[in-house]
């Protein structure tokens, strides 16, 4: 089975193509956009290479008669905060592969021969080469459709990457709440005390025409509430400025909530229509035909029952929290949500290692739907395997 880097144009095309005609038997499977997973590889759109913080390289596997069997990438990110001392972990990522244990040990070998050079000790797996906002974990349970930003995984991935030796490092959980799910008596209680008690506080979905404060309320808040756990990198204004330009299209500012202190921006709560419903008809190529299927289809799905929203991300600053204002924003935001006619909203990527989040999500009736896992596999199997740290 030769393998090979992937080095040109062709390589590139088999690289993306691969996955077609893996999941040909996988109804669910919705395509990732190729524009999308080739950015992951540009100098010019990946600020990691631009900036020099890490290095990239991908293959393709092919059987004795050439046909493409597996593909995968590895790639070192310096700008990743290492969680355990004295433990250099690189990432693999990006696999796809048929179901043969041989074929995967050596797309998997590649990359941790690779790393190994590179003077890691350890490769996660499957993880992004960015944040981890997107492709990242290997699907294990909920073999429904893929909400945007994640992959689809057949069931027999689990067995191949258990196989060749990686471990749970940590499980992401999708959870889904209808949103005309009647909540606890206390929600309300609380939004009323914020009401009468608490005047600096109050609770608002963002006007999306004024895309500076959106960008700067998000870059606020990311900063404090989220950049400083471990495993997730700064972010700058201008990034911040970068995310709600490329979003604007398919922003819906209903689903934007904020928490406010005396006009700080302290809490958000940020959502999305949830795109793959209308990527799936639309395909992997957003050229010019598909941008214009693109609005076709969002038109359509404006209009659409069932409708689903799919949460990106949630916090508050720490010197907020536990004052019950994310009850309030969740109150308020409820009915806006089914006035805007969604029906449903999935929270994607709650870390096991997050139970204050775990906790939230079941405070609300959510109910987990999928789950993912990173996994870890030491170089040095004699030292003691230690999963992600939890949260407190």
């Amino acid at each position: 089975m030769p393998l090979f880097e992937v080095h040109n144009a062709q390589q590139v095309r088999q690289f993306l193509d691969l996955p077609t005609r893996l999941y040909q038997q996988y109804p669910e499977w919705i395509s990732p956009l190729d524009h999308e997973i080739e950015a992951v590889f540009s100098p010019q759109k990946n600020r990691l290479l631009r900036e020099g913080k890490g290095e990239v390289v991908r293959w393709i596997l092919t059987n004795d008669a050439g046909t493409v069997i597996g593909r995968v990438a590895a790639f070192t990110n310096s700008a990743l905060p290492q969680e355990i001392p004295n433990l250099p972990v690189g990432g693999m990522g990006f696999f796809e592969c048929i179901d043969d244990q041989q074929a995967t040990n050596t797309l998997f070998d590649a990359c941790r021969t690779w790393l190994e050079t590179r003077g890691m000790a350890a490769m996660d797996g499957p993880i992004n080469f960015g944040e981890r906002d997107r492709f990242w974990g290997l699907l294990v349970d909920g073999f429904t459709e893929p909400n945007y930003g994640m992959f689809y995984h057949p069931p027999y991935y689990q067995k191949l990457f258990e196989q060749y030796g990686f471990q749970v490092y940590f499980k992401q959980y999708t959870y889904d709440i209808p949103t005309d799910i009647k909540l606890h008596p206390n929600f309300a209680k609380v939004t009323d005390r914020f009401t009468r008690e608490e005047p600096d506080y109050r609770f608002a979905y963002a006007d999306a025409s004024d895309s500076e404060k959106l960008a700067r309320d998000f870059h606020h808040v990311y900063s404090l509430a989220w950049a400083r756990h471990s495993g997730v990198s700064d972010m700058s204004l201008e990034q911040a400025r970068n995310i709600v330009r490329e979003m604007k299209p398919v922003l819906d500012e209903r689903l934007l909530w904020f928490i406010y202190y005396r006009d700080e921006a302290v809490g958000f709560f940020i959502s999305l229509p949830e795109l793959n419903q209308i990527f799936k008809h639309v395909g992997r190529k957003l050229d010019t035909l598909g941008k214009l299927r693109f609005l076709w289809e969002k038109y359509q799905y404006q209009r659409r029952q069932p409708k689903k929203a799919f949460g990106v991300i949630f916090g508050v600053i720490p010197e907020h929290q536990g004052k019950g204002a994310e009850s309030a924003m969740i109150y308020q935001a409820q009915s806006v949500y089914q006035n805007a006619g969604y029906t449903s909203l999935e929270m994607n990527w709650i870390g096991d290692f997050n139970p204050r989040m775990m906790a939230v999500c079941r405070s609300i009736g959510a109910r987990i739907v999928k789950t993912h896992v990173t996994y870890r596999l030491l170089f040095d199997e004699t030292r003691p395997f230690e999963r992600c740290p939890i949260i407190r």
